[in-house]
């Protein structure tokens, strides 16, 4: 499997597409619109069929919303094809009875237990598993394939912490010491070499793509920050809850993993290496009654001398050539309704009315930017694509 490089070139003209020159170093995954392509037709005639796809994707855990949102992602991605589905409760179903949306994807295969996949096929592998059942999982996976974890189960470099918050023994510490954290505008330089990346959850992108500039700067203090984090239902899973009913969530606000939620451990773990030094959070999540959408409201004391002027500009600088995550215009309040359906992060800095504290915004989708939109960014990154291959989605708005 050879490492991809793209010069791609798109021209819009009258009612003509074309796309050329879009392919990977050994010739294939070729996308060619030529000739007179009519927008009136509403078709695009596309050279590389799905079979022809060069990357061969696995796809773990495929009936859960993280799974449900990859198939959605790779629809648009050019070189990605999926060759395995696993489902264990739904074995031997298609896509589309789990997920009718999805009906329109008939070439997705048809779902198989775990222990039945055939990973012959296969370069690549997502795994949208529940915590806990994905080391054992990984562990058994043929040597030379790209993994991207998408459960918690890689990314506490300490054993014995993954132990204390997830109630269990890690059991494949070897591959634990090889697995490369992917909070991809942090770590981007270390995901292009990893052959397992541990994708980061929800809270934690949300909260350490703002913090980890500023606490690198040395422009805030370590000490005394608050976090009041927000997210929509899917951030629960898809399994049957009670608290997870209509009747139990509308209309209301309900605080949960109050001092003892497993992404404490995951976030400090960022910030201390951000620090060089331990840093420890306040943090309490909410679940609202909203299907999709995280806001983190971040509070913190600015080191002497500093203003919310500096933490916007030392934004700036460290997000100005980013494609996904944007500082907003100096006043502008950040909201879910604005990244929803996409693989963005909108940002931005308030004064507080407290001297010399400030106040940090921070929305993405919960399960595109907090999921599989950042698994997706991180596996072009290990495949050698540009990473916002597949990602081109605006925001969806009403």
């Amino acid at each position: 499997m050879s490492s991809a490089t793209f010069s791609s070139t798109c021209f819009l003209k009258g009612s003509e597409v074309k796309v050329s020159s879009l392919k990977s170093k050994n010739g294939n995954c070729k996308l060619h619109v030529g000739g007179s392509t009519s927008l009136s037709t509403k078709r695009l005639q596309i050279s590389n069929a799905k079979q022809e796809k060069e990357v061969r994707v696995a796809l773990l855990g495929a009936s859960g919303y993280t799974g449900a949102e990859i198939i959605r992602l790779l629809a648009n991605h050019p070189c990605f094809g999926i060759t395995v589905m696993t489902a264990d409760r739904n074995a031997g179903k298609s896509m589309d009875s789990v997920f009718p949306h999805l009906i329109t994807q008939k070439d997705l295969p048809v779902l198989v237990s775990t222990s039945d996949a055939d990973f012959s096929d296969v370069d690549a592998v997502f795994c949208c598993l529940p915590h806990g059942t994905t080391q054992e999982i990984i562990k058994g996976l043929p040597k030379g394939l790209k993994i991207v974890d998408l459960s918690a189960d890689f990314r506490l470099r300490n054993v014995s912490e993954y132990e204390e918050w997830y109630g269990q023994p890690h059991r494949a510490p070897d591959l634990q010491e090889e697995a490369v954290y992917g909070l991809t505008e942090i770590l981007r330089e270390e995901i292009k070499n990893a052959h397992l990346v541990a994708n980061p959850g929800c809270y934690p992108t949300s909260i350490q793509l703002p913090l980890v500039p500023l606490i690198k700067a040395n422009l805030i203090e370590h000490k005394n920050i608050i976090v009041d984090a927000k997210s929509g239902v899917s951030g629960a899973g898809r399994g049957a809850k009670v608290a997870n009913l209509y009747t139990e969530l509308t209309e209301g606000i309900m605080s949960y993993g109050v001092t003892r939620h497993r992404h404490v451990p995951e976030i400090e773990q960022g910030l201390s290496d951000a620090a060089h030094s331990k840093v420890t959070i306040s943090f309490t999540p909410h679940l609202m009654p909203m299907t999709r959408g995280m806001q983190s409201t971040i509070y913190v004391e600015m080191a002497s001398g500093v203003t919310t002027d500096n933490l916007y500009q030392q934004l700036k600088v460290s997000y100005q050539d980013e494609e996904f995550v944007r500082l907003l215009e100096k006043g502008a309040v950040p909201r879910t309704h604005d990244v929803r359906g996409s693989n963005y992060c909108y940002i931005n800095v308030f004064p507080d009315r407290i001297p010399g504290r400030a106040i940090i915004i921070s929305v993405i989708d919960n399960l595109v930017k907090g999921a599989s939109g950042q698994a997706l960014q991180n596996l072009n990154l290990m495949m050698g694509f540009p990473e916002n291959t597949g990602l081109g989605y605006l925001p969806l708005f009403p």
